[in-house]
């Protein structure tokens, strides 16, 4: 608003003086007289001021003629001039217009339109990486893998487009299956932004898929230094790398590491079923039973598993039957009423021969969570109690059909697998096992079936001798238990 105003008033002043000058020049009365050529002109003050107007005007119009001719003679010999910077100005303006239409054509799904746009614009940019690029995506998505990987090696040249190149090429020998290849690109591309969160991602999923534990804990350390992460998540991670770390040590031979990271991943996970079995199996073995046994309870105060049960067995293998169900008394004593507690109390009772007591300890487990593994145990009670043959195979017969319990379900492609695992080996993807029923179709989890030949072998002695029909049953079943989905 101020602005505007100046301007006119600064023209209203221009306009003023211009008048006071025309009366000033008309008022004088002198007139002025020309000679050019023989001729002699009297020009009156007013026609003097126009006349000189007039010549300043064509003297400069010549000058801009003469100055065109020059630019003229010089732009034909190859001479940067106001033409040539024209025609750039022109081509580049057109160049980025196709480069426009390629983006929008590139965005709508018409890749051979923005191919197409592509290289047309090519040449007629200043910054050509622009048209590279956008040959390189579109040639990406009609699938022309040969195109697209020679437009991002252009691209390496230039520090600005480096990293976009190696990216684009880490995505083509993905698709290739060579992850080898692809693994170091992403490497190499987190050098240059060590903070892209989508880079490190791929190539944290490519070292899980590797089994290179270690070099996924360093990328998942970047991610956490770049809070690019969020902290529940990138803990949880770190404990379950640790926990690989602790498998792969132990096989290695390299105990003390092992336990070491074991405890790393109990300490991380304390309510994570596997990482806690083997913190509490790294601690028997340091000597230190009590510091596992309160690993175990805290985690099943969390969420019961049978896999810690066995862990909280072997704490002490040698006692008695009798001193376990004590000992595990205290275990369950948060809730005793919890499915999982109950199976194990009747499967300790059955061990030591406590039949009623089991039996009472499922109740209504039969009906209201029927699943395999309690349909063995009552085959078990069954048979410790000195029931027929008939009515322990009936009870087999219903576990061979009936529900298969929790087991651990990858929850990308429902996948069921009888240990957990760190990678689903159907979709490929890192931590998305957990334990939760699973399907109908899948077989029973091999820490909870695994009791089965345990309890028959011991009631051998006790109950009537099964027949070989029975016998192929409980051996199937328990065959069965062990096929991993």
């Amino acid at each position: 608003m101020l602005w505007t105003l100046i301007k006119i008033l600064v023209f209203v002043a221009v306009v003023v003086a211009l008048e006071y000058a025309i009366t000033i020049i008309a008022g004088s009365g002198e007139n002025l007289t020309v000679i050019f050529g023989g001729y002699e002109v009297t020009l009156g003050p007013l026609q003097a001021v126009v006349a000189a107007l007039l010549l300043f005007v064509a003297v400069w119009i010549v000058m801009r003629l003469v100055g065109l001719l020059v630019a003229l003679l010089r732009f034909i010999a190859g001479d940067k001039t106001a033409f040539t910077r024209w025609f750039y100005r022109y081509r580049e303006k057109r160049g980025n217009q196709l480069l426009s239409e390629g983006m929008l054509a590139l965005a709508s799904g018409d890749s051979k339109l923005a191919l197409r746009k592509a290289q047309k614009a090519d040449g007629k940019l200043a910054n050509e990486e622009a048209a590279v690029l956008l040959a390189a995506q579109a040639a990406e998505q009609m699938g022309d893998n040969a195109m697209a990987m020679e437009s991002y090696k252009k691209l390496l040249s230039n520090d600005k487009t480096r990293f976009v190149a190696i990216r684009g090429l880490m995505r083509q020998k993905l698709g290739e299956g060579d992850e080898a290849t692809a693994r170091k690109l992403a490497e190499n591309a987190l050098k240059l932004q060590p903070a892209h969160s989508e880079t490190a991602d791929q190539l944290f999923l490519m070292q899980t898929h590797e089994k290179d534990w270690s070099g996924a804990r360093a990328t998942l350390g970047l991610k956490r230094k770049y809070h690019t992460a969020p902290k529940d998540l990138a803990k949880r991670r770190d404990g379950l790398l640790a926990l690989c770390q602790s498998y792969d040590l132990r096989r290695a031979g390299k105990l003390e590491d092992a336990r070491k990271a074991a405890l790393d991943a109990a300490r991380e996970l304390p309510n994570f079923a596997p990482a806690v079995v083997e913190g509490a199996k790294a601690q028997v073995e340091m000597g230190s039973g009590a510091k596992a046994a309160q690993l175990i309870r805290t985690a099943w105060a969390a969420e019961p598993h049978p896999s810690l049960a066995a862990a909280y067995a072997a704490i002490d293998p040698q006692e008695t039957p009798e001193k376990r169900l004590k000992r595990f008394g205290d275990l369950v004593k948060k809730d005793p009423q919890h499915p999982e507690a109950r199976m194990l109390m009747a499967e300790l009772n059955i061990a030591a021969e406590h039949f009623p007591e089991a039996r009472r300890t499922l109740g209504d487990l039969v009906e209201t969570d029927p699943t395999a593994r309690v349909m063995t145990l009552m085959a078990a009670i069954e048979r410790g109690e000195g029931g027929s043959d008939t009515a322990v195979k009936a009870w087999l017969a219903k576990a061979v059909t009936a529900p298969r319990g929790n087991a651990w379900v990858c929850e990308v492609e429902g996948a069921v697998y009888a240990e957990w695992q760190p990678v689903c080996d159907v979709c490929g993807s890192f931590d998305t096992l957990s334990w939760k029923p699973a399907p109908a179709s899948e077989v029973m989890p091999e820490v909870s079936a695994g009791m089965l030949p345990l309890i028959v072998g011991a009631l051998e002695d006790k109950g009537p001798a099964a027949s070989p029909e029975e016998a192929e049953t409980v051996e199937g079943s328990a065959e069965e238990s062990t096929v991993k989905a």
